[in-house]
């Protein structure tokens, strides 16, 4: 399942994001690689401990948390604190897979990465190449969205960055843990989700809106882990 989440972050708050980032200071981005993604990966990254990383990330997850797509799409659980990367000139991110488990390092909370997600800071016409390219049993994916758009895709899908040829492109990435963790369970709970919402708005008063939300909170309470 890949769905794209529109305007997570208004025009504003993604000016306000970028000059804070353009004024702080980036190092290495294979500081939070593993083994085999340290050999690909080329770009930027702000420290986990930046207070800046820490602030953004923050006003992210409050974003999150308002964006009725993302909770019905992602069944939140725990949520990694969003970090920030830098591609320039030349810089790229071969195929890899993340991480299966993600330790937070200021709490020492562990979690198992089951969904990835990519907010776009800069917008399409601020750089050339830089697409995120996503495989799955359909082929390949690219995406390359509006600055304050974001996409979410499982982690288990091997993934990469094309090298950015002009300009820079910035974003934030980070990783969640789902109350349900099997990504087919996942899709049929959003498309049965957005089916209930359509039949509440076209006929609110239709006697089948309690049955059908009573088979989504039973399904729900068949596979949710908490």
């Amino acid at each position: 399942m890949l769905i794209q989440i529109p305007d997570l972050l208004s025009q504003e708050e993604v000016a306000q994001f970028r000059n804070e980032l353009d004024n702080t200071n980036w190092v290495d981005g294979k500081a939070t690689a593993g083994y085999q993604s340290a050999q690909v990966k080329h770009n930027m990254q702000l420290p986990e401990s930046s207070p800046v990383a820490i602030e953004l990330g923050r006003k992210i997850v409050q974003a999150l948390q308002r964006n009725p797509l993302f909770i019905s799409a992602a069944l939140p659980a725990k949520i990694f604190p969003p970090l920030f990367n830098r591609y320039d000139g030349g810089h790229s991110f071969g195929n890899h897979v993340d991480n299966s488990v993600r330790r937070i390092p200021l709490t020492g909370e562990q979690i198992r990465t089951d969904l990835s997600v990519t907010l776009f800071l800069s917008s399409p016409e601020e750089y050339d190449g830089g697409e995120l390219i996503i495989d799955d049993t359909y082929g390949a994916h690219s995406v390359k969205l509006p600055a304050g758009h974001m996409v979410l895709y499982p982690s288990t899908s091997l993934h990469r960055v094309l090298p950015v040829t002009r300009g820079s492109r910035v974003s934030s990435f980070f990783w969640l843990q789902s109350m349900v963790r099997r990504d087919a369970q996942r899709s049929l709970l959003l498309d049965l989700d957005v089916a209930i919402q359509k039949v509440g708005q076209d006929m609110p008063n239709h006697p089948s809106l309690v049955e059908f939300t009573s088979v989504y909170h039973n399904l729900l309470r068949e596979w949710v882990e908490v």
